[in-house]
This record gives C-alpha cells, sequence and structure tokens, in this order.
C-alpha cells in the first residue's frame, strides 16, 4: 500500500489541497448520497426488466432473461473501462461527471421512447428493426455510463480520506455499501410499485429526475474536494514490465536484482512473489515502484477470479427467481399483490440494519492493523461464498416444492417460499462485494485505486456472462430449461448445479487466499 505522505492531492485550482479545507468526511459523505441515488434508478431498472421486456417488448423467458444479464454484465463489464479511464486520463470527479452524463442520455433516450407508442411493439408484435435500435442504444448508453460511475465513485469517496486511518476508509466503505443497499431498497420497493402499477413511462420520467439529481448534487460539492491527477496508464506500465522482463528472461535473476532502484519507497508485501519480474528492472526505464506495482496487482487477480460463479449464482435473483415469482401466489391481502422483483427489499432491510449495527456497535470485531483487517477481509469474502452455495441449494428444494404442489395438488405456493435464496444471497452479496471493494481499494496501489476497485464490480460482469453461459450450454446440452416458462423447465436441477461449481469455487477461494 501507498503511504498517504507519497500521494499528492490537489484542490479544483491545481494547488496543493489543504487539510480540512479540501476533502473529509463531509466530502466522502457525497459519494455516498449520490451512490444511493444512482443505484435506486440503475436497480429499478435491471431489477425489474424481465417483466418489461416479456410484457412490453414480447421477447421469450430465455431471450428476455439473457437480455437482462448481458445488460447488467455490460454495465459491470465497463467498470474496467471507466476505472483505466478514471486513473490513467482524468480525475476521478472528472471521470464520474462524463459517465453520469452518458447514463443520463441514455436514461432519457428509454424515457422518450416509453412515451411515443411508434416507438413500442403494439398488440402481440414484435418489436421493428427501429424499435429495437432506439431500445438498445439506450439500454448500453445507460450500461457505458453506469460501468463509469461504479469505478469512479468509491475511489474518488476514499480519496477524500486519510488513508493511513484505516478504520475511517473501513467506515467510508460500510457506509458507502448502505447507501448502495438503501438505493436498492427504495429500488425494488417503491420504484418498483410504479413500474408495476402506473407504468414504465413514469417509472423512466422519475428516475431521469433522481439521476440529474444526482450529477447536479455531486457536481456542486467540487470545491470542497481534493483531487488525484492521473499519472499515465497503470496497464501501460505494467504491460512494458512484462515486456521487459520477457526480453531478459535469459539472463541471472542476480543481475536484475543488482540493478534496483533503491530510491523506491514501495513497501508491497508481495515482494518475494513473482520473482520473475525482477528481470524488467534490466530496463533503465522501468523502475522498481513499476515493478512492485505490477506485482501487487497481480496478487489481487487470483482473489477477484474466485469470486465469478458466486455472482453468476447472484444472477439469478434478476432473472429466474422473478419468473418463478410470476407464477406464484403473489397475494398479501385479498386487494394486494406483491411484485416479485420486490421480494428484495426485505433482505435489503436486513442487510441496512446488519451494516449500521456493526458501524455502530460492531467494529471491535475488526482492527485498525492492515494484516489483520485484510484477514477479516478474506473471512467476509469466504463467508459470503459459502453462503452462496447454501442459498442455491435452498433454491433448487423450493422450486421442487412449487412444482411438485402445482402439478399434484393445483396449488400455486406463496411467492414468499423466495424470500429465503434472496435473503442469503442478499448477505452473501454484501459479505462478498462489501469486503472487495475495500480489499481491492486498500491493497492496489495509489496509481490504480479506481480499476482495482473495479474488479469487485468486473467480478459480478463475467458472473452475469457466465450465467448466460450456462444457460446456454444447459439448454443445449440437457433441455432443462427449454419450457416457455419455468413450469416447462427442470431449474431446480440448474440450481443444483450452480450449487455445486459455488462449493468447488470456495475451495479454490480458501487456496489462494491463504497463499495471498
Amino acid at each position: 500500500m501507498q503511504n498517504e505522505m507519497e500521494e499528492k492531492f490537489e484542490d479544483w485550482r491545481g494547488k496543493e489541497a489543504t487539510p480540512g479545507k479540501h476533502g473529509g468526511i463531509k466530502a466522502a459523505s457525497i459519494a455516498c448520497v449520490v451512490e444511493m441515488m444512482e443505484n435506486m434508478v440503475f436497480l429499478a431498472c435491471s431489477t425489474n426488466f424481465i417483466t418489461y421486456f416479456t410484457k412490453s417488448w414480447h421477447y421469450s423467458s430465455a431471450k428476455a432473461s439473457n437480455m437482462v444479464t448481458n445488460f447488467t454484465g455490460t454495465s459491470f463489464l465497463l467498470t474496467i473501462f471507466g476505472g483505466f479511464v478514471a486513473d490513467s486520463f482524468l480525475t476521478r470527479f472528472t471521470a464520474f461527471v462524463i459517465f453520469c452524463s452518458i447514463e443520463l442520455l441514455g436514461l432519457i433516450l428509454l424515457t422518450i421512447q416509453a412515451h411515443i407508442p411508434k416507438l413500442q411493439p403494439q398488440g402481440d408484435s414484435t418489436p421493428s428493426t427501429l424499435q429495437s435500435v432506439v431500445l438498445f442504444t439506450g439500454l448500453y448508453a445507460v450500461a457505458t455510463g453506469v460501468g463509469g460511475v461504479k469505478a469512479s465513485l468509491p475511489a474518488h469517496g476514499g480519496d477524500q480520506l486519510d488513508s493511513r486511518n484505516q478504520k475511517l476508509i473501513s467506515g467510508f466503505f460500510s457506509w458507502y455499501f448502505f447507501s448502495l443497499c438503501f438505493g436498492g431498497f427504495l429500488a425494488v420497493t417503491i420504484m418498483v410499485w410504479i413500474e408495476e402499477n402506473k407504468g414504465w413511462s413514469s417509472s423512466f420520467d422519475i428516475c431521469t429526475v433522481i439521476l440529474a439529481s444526482a450529477l447536479f448534487i455531486f457536481t456542486v460539492g467540487f470545491p470542497m474536494y481534493r483531487f488525484k491527477r492521473p499519472t499515465g496508464s497503470p496497464l501501460t506500465r505494467i504491460v512494458n514490465v512484462f515486456v521487459s522482463a520477457a526480453r531478459n528472461r535469459n539472463r541471472f535473476v542476480a543481475d536484475a536484482e543488482m540493478t534496483q532502484n533503491h530510491n523506491s519507497t514501495d513497501k508491497s508485501i508481495h515482494h518475494n512473489k513473482f520473482k520473475f519480474l525482477n528481470k524488467a528492472k534490466l530496463n533503465n526505464n522501468i523502475s522498481a515502484t513499476e515493478v512492485e506495482e505490477t506485482r501487487t496487482f497481480l496478487a489481487l487477480l487470483p482473489i477477484f477470479a474466485s469470486t465469478i460463479v458466486m455472482n453468476c449464482c447472484l444472477a439469478q435473483l434478476s432473472t429466474y427467481s422473478v419468473q418463478q415469482g410470476m407464477l406464484m401466489n403473489k397475494k398479501l391481502t385479498q386487494s394486494f399483490e406483491v411484485p416479485p422483483a420486490s421480494l428484495n427489499a426485505i433482505a435489503l432491510l436486513l442487510l441496512l440494519f446488519s451494516i449500521a449495527f456493526y458501524e455502530l456497535f460492531g467494529k471491535r470485531i475488526s482492527s485498525s492493523n492492515n494484516e489483520r483487517s485484510t484477514s477479516f477481509n478474506f473471512k467476509r469474502i469466504g463467508a459470503g461464498l459459502a453462503l452462496t452455495s447454501v442459498s442455491m441449494a435452498i433454491a433448487a428444494i423450493v422450486e421442487a416444492k412449487r412444482k411438485h404442489e402445482l402439478v399434484h395438488n393445483n396449488i400455486k405456493i406463496s411467492l414468499f417460499w423466495l424470500e429465503f435464496q434472496y435473503v442469503l444471497l442478499c448477505f452473501s452479496d454484501m459479505l462478498t462485494l462489501g469486503g472487495m471493494l475495500e480489499f481491492f481499494y486498500r491493497e492496489s496501489p495509489a496509481s490504480m485505486k479506481s480499476i482495482s476497485t473495479a474488479l469487485g464490480w468486473f467480478s459480478t460482469a463475467l458472473g452475469f456472462f457466465l450465467s448466460t453461459v450456462l444457460v446456454d450450454i444447459t439448454k443445449a446440452v440437457t433441455g432443462w430449461l427449454d419450457g416457455k416458462d419455468v413450469n416447462g423447465s427442470r431449474l431446480e436441477l440448474f440450481y443444483a448445479v450452480l450449487c455445486v461449481l459455488n462449493t468447488i469455487n470456495l475451495f479454490n477461494y480458501i487456496f489462494w487466499a491463504k497463499r495471498y
């Protein structure tokens, strides 16, 4: 990790930032408020798009499921691009403003489409080419904006605080995740109710106003922010280190070590790993700091890769779980039906209470010591992966019960049977993603904070794309998911496969965590 004294921050005029005047808790808290508003908008769309695509656009359930996972996956996939831009060419403030504006433009396009009948399929007809082009242009403009926002905003918020104060950094990421969850709670309650009862045009109107307000609030705070100027492309430096090491691969390691730049102040805990990179120091244009930066980033990748399968399981909450809920008894009372996408509400409410309880009363569990904090984050991530396996096993059992009651007794069981998997998967997401965001920010080099925190979201992206691939493979090989809806499919077997895959992945994670 980089020492705070090595990091130089500027104010908005380009002068050295003044402690007490620039940055601090107040500046960081704006990032939390803005994330709450932006995530409310994003989840208001992504968690219920499955019904929008099937009911309003007349896509099949399989096609609509893949559209949702591809949209969500692309949104998080582009966090790597957003992080690269924020670290390499722009300040994180500027990156957020640009990407949030792109997201807003995409949302405006979807809003206009929802208000113009000619841009929507009529009756039971499938969408025309023009209608599809407008839809996908709006969707992926939103996805591009989300990618940049998710990468730049948490790193910008962390930059406002003294990185030597590990408790403060940990507290920021906990409250940041609290804000993210609170935005999600508002999305799956108020916004989903509006979509189901008032229509998607009203939902898009409200989302556009909220996102525009979030952009305004963030921009108004710029005089109090402190900014870290980009130092060029960190990925280019990593590539140069690899190229230099490859070119000097036949020279003795001792020769490379003799050429170390002793002016480097990096104190990486990974200095004994990836020793082949030492040969890059034979190139006079490669500093020891750049080699240590490369080593540190490489050490994060196995942890990142070990969370992808978990996010594949999480993808089911916005696809097949919603489709299950649409075919179950949704009545809470005689006159009120619960939208399936709102099942997240109870889980998110429990999450909000647990995060607040930990921050207010349970902080003694962790330590300000960085080594122990790293160990604590490892345990959080591992617990999240374990909960995911349990949740998929329960999901398989619930689906088997649902179909048994429907086939043998002609009974639609209550929608709330799905709550078990929703609660467990939401808690596993809190533990895993929350642990990753803090872990990657703490451990990454100072010049790679955005792209490193983006790894947590990038894992989500790959998990959603993996879900699409597994759905297609399962359909092609077994036919389990070939039904017109989940009643004609063997969804419980698909869930069982995901349970097995994630359990294997859990042991893979333990292997790499012990060797970090």
